[in-house]
């Protein structure tokens, strides 16, 4: 019995080509361009490029059935990082101008399309910001907050561009 179950649940699967693991949907898409988002920020740090634009590659490949492509996928993204700020937020009360916390913020701009279902492309801006501790040397937990930060934007960017919510 439970290999029948298991037999069935791959077919249906299998049937359902341009349903993705997020719950999203590819429609008849199989191939996905992702170009490398530079970043024009005031505050430039070059290896935050490299993170975000294989994140977000990352997910799509992992996430959905598309094929990643170098150039004229059916699904295209180009974008830039237009913002990376780092700014306290958290006043310490026993001290007068301490800062308990600091926010990463990073601010992409995107702009996707959907070759198949042009009606289902966008231009926005999305953004996410992680808070770390004001006395942690950001030095030696920057690469560890541009992950985090990053795999949360790709999240965000795949849900938009897949999702129906």
């Amino acid at each position: 019995m439970r290999k029948t179950l298991a037999l069935v649940l791959i077919l249906i699967l299998q049937a359902c080509g341009g349903y993705s693991f997020t719950g999203g949907d590819v429609g008849d898409a199989k191939t996905v361009s992702i170009d490398f988002f530079p970043n024009t920020a005031d505050l430039v740090k070059p290896q935050l490029s490299q993170i975000f634009t294989e994140k977000l590659r990352d997910i799509f490949v992992q996430q959905t059935p598309l094929e990643l492509v170098r150039r004229n996928g059916h699904m295209q993204f180009t974008g830039n990082i237009e913002k990376y700020t780092i700014q306290p937020i958290n006043a310490q009360a026993s001290d007068i101008g301490s800062v308990a916390q600091n926010r990463l913020t990073v601010e992409v701009n995107v702009i996707f399309i959907n070759t198949l279902e042009p009606d289902k492309g966008f231009e926005e801006r999305f953004s996410r910001f992680v808070d770390f501790d004001a006395n942690q040397d950001i030095n030696a937990i920057e690469a560890e907050l541009h992950e985090q930060v990053c795999q949360e934007l790709s999240e965000n960017i795949l849900n938009r561009a897949i999702g129906d919510w």
